[in-house]
């Protein structure tokens, strides 16, 4: 939720406030998500291989290999993970270069006034599939803010772009089973919406 790239630029072209809004925010959005998602009792949906790791079951075989054979287990995994998910990462790059580069900053900035109740969580919608790290976002949010849009909606986007990213999700899935995902993206979403409604309230 908070990353430390952002909050340095955050601080640079906004000031403090704004960085401190965002830190204090991401953090306390990380930690209640934590607990409700932990109050769930949720780990029959981590994945099996995770729960194995979790319960310390170990087979013979892989406590005797040498550091070798388990940097050479490390990559044989690498391989297999990248093999099964890189066309969603790639795709989920596309969609998010697409509205980078070609929906007008002006256009989402329209979209993402104080007036309409819908602003917000379309900010997020947005911001799902629109892969950035936190330096590649910084320059939109500062466009944005330039153009009229709220802070409180420009917040929530680009915390969607940072914390509930598509090829992230994707990568995810590895560990986590569906629904726990779900869960994850509901209860992280739902505090991104309060914190975009709250800021446009009182900013």
């Amino acid at each position: 939720m908070v990353n430390e790239i952002a909050l340095v630029l955050l601080y640079g072209l906004f000031g403090w406030e704004v960085a401190v809004i965002y830190l204090v925010t991401g953090l306390l959005i990380a930690m209640i998500a934590g607990w409700v998602i932990g109050r769930l009792r949720m780990e029959k949906y981590l994945e099996d291989w995770v729960q194995d790791l979790q319960a310390g079951v170990a087979h013979v075989e892989d406590l005797r290999k040498d550091w070798v054979d388990r940097i050479q287990d490390g990559v044989t995994a690498v391989i297999e993970i990248v093999g099964k998910v890189w066309l969603y990462v790639i795709l989920g790059i596309a969609i998010g270069a697409g509205i980078h580069g070609y929906v007008p900053e002006g256009f989402l900035a329209s979209m993402m006034g104080k007036s309409a109740w819908w602003s917000v969580p379309l900010s997020v919608l947005l911001g799902i599939p629109m892969y950035s790290n936190a330096a590649g976002i910084i320059p939109i949010v500062q466009a944005l803010l330039e153009k009229g849009a709220a802070l409180g909606t420009v917040l929530a986007f680009m915390m969607s772009v940072i914390a509930l990213s598509l090829p992230e999700m994707i990568i995810l899935r590895k560990v986590l089973k569906p629904r726990l995902i779900a869960t994850f993206l509901g209860v992280v979403g739902m505090g991104i919406l309060i914190v975009g409604y709250i800021f446009n309230i009182y900013f």
